[in-house]
């Protein structure tokens, strides 16, 4: 069993606080760290656990942390932790600047370490169960649309929001990016509240993410092309449907859905299927996983590699915005 603090007891840092104590064959959760008095007294009551002084002291008393605190802050604790040889788990964004996710990168390679990103979407129940039939994309589309809520506008939506989308499409497309274009508008707070962002890869595949924080209702949908395979995954509704193009042989199914390309092609039938998405909390899950790859001494599913991929992704499509607004 694996000792592990929380770093942080917000909105997030309540939610893994609450599934650690679910995961107590897992993980023995030691106690947690806020430098809010207020928010401490709450969590220690509602928990029944520890609330140390100081985030060296947590440190000190596990061999995993968990880090939920502001972005601003995950290179300071991440770094502490891995100094002294802690496992550390850190939301996303991974770091605030692609510099510092680079510096941890090398600390935790440095340390010998386990170290993992919470890019959550990648244990959605909808992914989980699409995620094997998608071989070779070549156009994804992706919709992320939220209600305004003040909580997060520490950062812009890319950071926010399309960050999760970043780490999806990133993780599928087997090749590197070539060029990005990008706009957004800051609506309401400081920093972009909308944005489309356009990457395209080396291999010809192109990404198109919209996201944003001011939409009248929730959306987290992506569509998927790729050679003979159509895939719509909703990340909110946690289901997937997948279409498939196979050539037809034989003699026809007069029920089927048949398509004719004409000029003496092939005809193909169409298949749907929709997958059965295995009913789980993400967030369990991947708290789950990365006890597993220490455990296992195995790669986390998502490596701080990929966090920093995502990031820097994130930062060039900022860089974009940034641009497009002074010359406007």
């Amino acid at each position: 069993m694996l000792k592990i603090g929380v770093l942080g007891a917000g909105h997030l840092g309540k939610i893994h606080l609450k599934l650690l104590k679910q995961l107590s064959e897992t993980y023995e959760l030691v106690g947690f760290y806020d430098p809010s008095s207020e928010k401490s007294k709450k969590a220690e009551v509602q928990f029944g656990i520890r609330s140390f002084e100081s985030v060296e002291s947590l440190i000190d008393h596990v061999e995993v942390v968990d880090i939920v605190t502001p972005t601003l802050s995950h290179y300071e604790c991440a770094e502490q932790a891995i100094r002294k040889q802690k496992h550390v788990f850190i939301e996303k964004p991974v770091t605030n600047t692609v510099q510092e996710g680079k510096k941890l990168l090398t600390l935790a390679e440095e340390a010998g370490i386990k170290a993992q990103v919470g890019h959550v979407e990648r244990f959605n129940p909808a992914f989980v169960s699409a995620k094997d039939s998608i071989m070779n994309p070549m156009f994804i589309e992706t919709h992320r649309l939220a209600e305004f809520n003040p909580r997060g506008t520490d950062v812009s939506v890319v950071l926010d929001l399309m960050i999760h989308d970043l780490d999806i499409v990133l993780s599928t497309v087997k090749a590197a990016v070539n060029k990005i274009s990008a706009s957004g508008v800051a609506v309401i707070s400081e920093t972009p509240d909308i944005c489309n962002a356009r990457i395209e890869f080396v291999n010809g595949c192109v990404a198109n993410l919209t996201a944003s924080r001011i939409s009248m209702k929730n959306m987290r949908k992506t569509r998927i092309f790729q050679k003979n395979a159509y895939l719509a995954i909703d990340f909110l509704e946690k289901e997937s449907e997948i279409i498939h193009l196979k050539d037809v042989e034989g003699e026809e199914d007069p029920y089927a859905i048949i398509f004719d390309p004409g000029e003496g092609k092939t005809k193909k039938q169409l298949f749907f299927n929709k997958p059965k998405a295995e009913p789980s909390n993400a967030i369990l899950e991947e708290l789950k996983s990365f006890a597993e790859a220490i455990e296992k001494d195995q790669t986390p599913i998502v490596p701080l590699e990929d966090g920093l991929k995502a990031l820097s992704v994130a930062h060039q499509i900022l860089e974009k915005i940034q641009s497009v607004t002074r010359l406007a």
